[in-house]
């Protein structure tokens, strides 16, 4: 279907199922980090998914391509993210199974009830409010850093959003793995599954992929290494494999 661009927007395919994404030219933009955690998490037939933070929308738009769950919501604080991105769905008639709602994750229980989803996804900010360079456009600064909530409130929300068993995915820098999964476990969702990637493989990992389960047992898998490079401007090829790209492309 096609839709109203508004200027400083652009449409990228996204390679699968023909669907398209639009997002600002001058703006913030989805990064590999989110296509990633879409190829990581894991969604049964039927389930009710959430992306916390969800942006430009990119997260649920893949993954009701490649999952077959039920439905998949997107929280979203920014309202000109919320209409660009229910514009993207609307172009790839995926409005039945996919949605982005305007809301504070802080209000995220309160919005959408307690245990209402089967399974939980989240790119959060990276970095807290006061480290790393600040970004003078202010919508590209609460995408990146911690200004309008916290890893913690990221996990309380989630603890009380998902169903007992619930699965919750996440991806996140590795210098705060250790507070990611002391949070995880004070919440009662138990790590279950980490991947570590590195940009090349003799290179230390930069960030890393985490699923969680609500009331789960303790016990881990950590699974092989992915490697996003093979040498510079030359992709592995598991990357080229979740991307959907032609080698060579």
């Amino acid at each position: 279907m096609n839709v109203e661009l508004m200027p400083n927007e652009r449409v990228d395919d996204l390679q699968i199922k023909g669907y398209q994404i639009i997002q600002k030219t001058d703006g913030f933009r989805f990064g590999m980090d989110a296509v990633l955690l879409s190829s990581f998490a894991k969604v049964k037939r039927g389930k009710k998914v959430l992306d916390l933070g969800t942006g430009t929308g990119i997260i649920p738009i893949l993954m009701e391509a490649k999952t077959a769950g039920g439905h998949f919501t997107g929280l979203e604080i920014q309202k000109e993210f919320v209409e660009m991105a229910n514009r993207s769905i609307l172009m790839n008639g995926q409005q039945d199974k996919v949605e982005v709602v305007e809301g504070d994750i802080k209000s995220a229980a309160s919005i959408f009830g307690n245990e209402s989803f089967d399974v939980i996804t989240t790119n959060p900010p990276y970095m807290v409010d006061s480290h790393g360079k600040q970004n003078v456009d202010d919508k590209k600064a609460i995408a990146r850093h911690e200004r309008l909530c916290t890893l913690e409130d990221v996990i309380v929300q989630s603890k009380k959003l998902l169903k007992a068993g619930g699965s919750f995915f996440m991806v996140h820098r590795t210098y705060r793995l250790a507070e990611v999964m002391h949070l995880m476990v004070k919440e009662g969702i138990e790590p279950k599954r980490i991947r570590m990637v590195h940009p090349y493989v003799d290179k230390e990992p930069n960030i890393f992929l985490i699923e969680g389960k609500k009331g789960g047992n303790s016990r881990i898998i950590v699974e092989p290494p992915l490697i996003v490079y093979k040498e510079p401007g030359v992709y592995h090829e598991e990357i080229y494999d979740i991307y959907g790209w032609k080698r060579g492309e």
